[in-house]
């Protein structure tokens, strides 16, 4: 009997199918196990398509913080982003030599310092929200609106309780 194939969304047209004897294991119905799968194929999807404005969705997310306004200081992108503080550091120095990002006094704290977003940060930031807006769509295009609203919010309270 021939197995059956469905076609894997992470590897693009033309490639390998999932054989439907996986899709049917333990593994397949575990929550941690389909996050983790699910957290890859949208993050292949995003990388992808930011990858002609030279970020990944890490660098991205730094660059978005950087433009909402709130000032984050490198701990707290660190916790935020649940990076390791070197990581940050080496995103923040990229993002900067690359005239996207500014480091700054904190006001809250003179100790340290917040990211800021320079005008040409802020205009790469608007090109790639849109790239990762397009990314969402191919990741989630199986689901409705609403199944999306109510992934986002699941994904919220697990995210941050």
């Amino acid at each position: 009997m021939a197995a059956t194939l469905t076609p894997d969304p992470d590897q693009g047209e033309g490639s390998a199918a999932v054989p439907d004897r996986l899709l049917a294991s333990d593994l397949a119905g575990e929550i941690e196990f389909l996050a983790a799968r699910a957290r890859s194929v949208g993050i292949g999807h995003a990388n992808a398509l930011l990858a002609p404005l030279e970020l990944k969705v890490r660098s991205y997310s730094v660059l978005a913080l950087a433009c909402s306004g709130t000032d984050p200081s490198q701990r707290e992108l660190s916790g935020f982003l649940r990076l390791d503080p070197s990581q940050i550091v080496s995103l923040v120095d990229a993002l900067e030599a690359r005239g996207l990002v500014e480091r700054a006094a904190d006001p809250r704290d003179r100790r340290s310092k917040v990211i800021r977003a320079t005008a040409a940060g802020r205009d790469l930031f608007a090109r790639a929200a849109a790239a990762v807006r397009d990314a969402e769509d191919t990741s989630l295009a199986a689901l409705s609106g609403t199944e999306r609203d109510q992934l986002r919010e699941l994904l919220r309270k697990i995210a941050f309780g």
